[in-house]
C-alpha cells in the first residue's frame, strides 16, 4: 500500500514527471552516469516541484470550505506562483505575502502572480506565520474564508506530495532496472528535504538524498527539515522513524553571494546544461543546484562511476528576469 493514497488529493499536475538520463551531459563530464527527474514538467503554470505538495494542501482547503490561499515567499518564489495557479485552477482566490520591497517592473515568477490574480502583499519581516495570520485575519473581517499554506508549502500534509513524489520515482527506477547512489536537489524552505528524506528512510532508498541549499545555511536549514521530518513521519503514521540533522545530508559551500545572487557557477551551470541537454534552469534555484552538482563531481566528491539523480524542481520563470538575462548572455564575461 502507498504511503499516500489514503490522504485526498486534488489533481493538478501531470504526473508521473519523466526519469530520463542525460547521456550528453555525462558523456562531457566522463561520468557519473546522470540522470534527471522533470518535475519542471507538473505543468502547472511553468510547472515545478510545489505542485505536489499543492495537491495535498487544496484538497484540504476544498474539504474546509476555504475560498482563499493565502501563502508567502521570496519575489521570485516558485511556490507563491503555482500557488497562485493553483488557486486559478480551483477557483479560488489567493493572496501572497512576499517579502518586499516591491520591485519597480513585475518580471519572473511576479510577473505570473499578477498574471494569475494574485493578491500581492509586500512586507519587510520574516515572521511568515505571523504575516500570514494578519492577512488571514484581515480577510476573514471581510467575510472570506482564508486557507494558510506556510512558506514553501512545508507542513507534514505538504510534505506528504515529496513522499510521493520519492515513491513514484523509485518505482520508475524500478520499473527501468536501475538504482541510484545519490538524489541530488536544490534545499530552500526545507519541505522538499524532508520530504524526500523521510521518504527515503520509509522506502528503503539506500542511496544519499542530497540538498544543496539555496536561500539558508546549513543550521538553519536544519533547524527546519528535522522537525519536519519528525512532524511528517508521525503524519503519516511512520512513527518508528526519528530524524537528527546527522540524518539529513546537505551542503551550504553553494551560497555565494547569498539567495538570488548569481554567479559564474550559475551561469556555466545554466549554458551547459541548455547545450548538452537542451533543457533550461533558473538561475535562483535549480541552476544553482546544478552548479553545485557539477563541482562535487569536479573535485571528485561524487565519484565518475556513480549514478546520479539531479532533481529538476522547476523555476523557469526566474531564467527571462533581466537582471540574470544581460548576466547569462553569451557576450557577457
Amino acid at each position: 500500500m502507498s504511503l499516500t493514497e489514503r490522504f485526498p488529493r486534488v489533481r493538478l499536475g501531470y504526473f508521473p514527471t519523466p526519469l530520463e538520463p542525460l547521456a550528453r551531459l555525462t558523456g562531457a563530464l566522463g561520468g557519473p552516469e546522470l540522470w534527471i527527474k522533470r518535475d519542471d514538467q507538473t505543468g502547472l503554470a511553468a510547472g515545478g516541484n510545489k505542485t505536489r505538495a499543492l495537491e495535498f494542501l487544496v484538497a484540504d482547503a476544498l474539504a474546509k470550505g476555504a475560498d482563499t490561499l493565502v501563502t508567502a515567499g521570496s519575489p521570485q518564489s516558485n511556490h507563491a506562483r503555482q500557488t497562485a495557479a493553483a488557486a486559478a485552477r480551483v477557483g479560488l482566490s489567493c493572496a501572497l505575502a512576499l517579502r518586499g520591497p516591491s520591485p519597480d517592473k513585475a518580471e519572473g515568477n511576479l510577473l505570473m502572480d499578477e498574471l494569475l490574480g494574485a493578491d500581492i502583499r509586500w512586507v519587510a519581516g520574516r515572521d511568515w506565520p505571523a504575516e500570514l495570520q494578519t492577512i488571514a485575519d484581515g480577510l476573514a473581517r471581510r467575510g472570506s474564508r482564508p486557507y494558510i499554506i506556510p512558506y514553501g508549502g512545508s507542513n507534514p500534509l505538504g510534505i506528504t506530495g515529496y513522499v510521493a513524489g520519492m515513491e513514484e520515482t523509485l518505482a520508475q527506477a524500478l520499473e527501468q532496472g536501475i538504482t541510484f547512489d545519490r538524489f541530488v536537489f536544490a534545499s530552500a524552505s526545507g519541505g522538499f528535504q524532508a520530504g524526500l528524506a523521510l521518504g527515503a528512510r520509509a522506502l528503503g532508498f539506500k542511496g544519499q538524498v542530497l540538498g544543496i541549499a539555496v536561500e539558508m545555511p546549513k543550521a538553519d536549514l536544519e533547524q527546519r527539515a528535522v522537525p519536519l521530518a519528525n512532524r511528517s513521519a508521525e503524519w503519516l503514521g511512520l512513527s518508528g522513524l526519528f530524524f537528527t540533522p546527522d540524518d539529513l545530508y546537505i551542503t551550504d559551500e553553494y551560497l555565494g553571494g547569498g539567495y538570488g545572487v548569481i554567479s559564474e557557477l550559475e551561469r556555466q551551470a545554466i549554458r551547459a546544461f541548455a547545450r548538452t541537454e537542451g533543457i533550461l534552469v533558473d538561475p535562483v534555484y535549480t541552476g544553482r543546484a546544478l552548479g553545485g552538482l557539477l563541482d562535487l563531481i569536479r573535485t571528485g566528491v561524487i565519484g565518475a562511476r556513480e549514478r546520479v539523480l539531479f532533481w529538476h524542481s522547476g523555476g523557469l520563470p526566474g531564467l527571462f528576469m533581466s537582471k540574470y538575462g544581460e548576466f547569462l548572455a553569451p557576450h557577457a564575461g
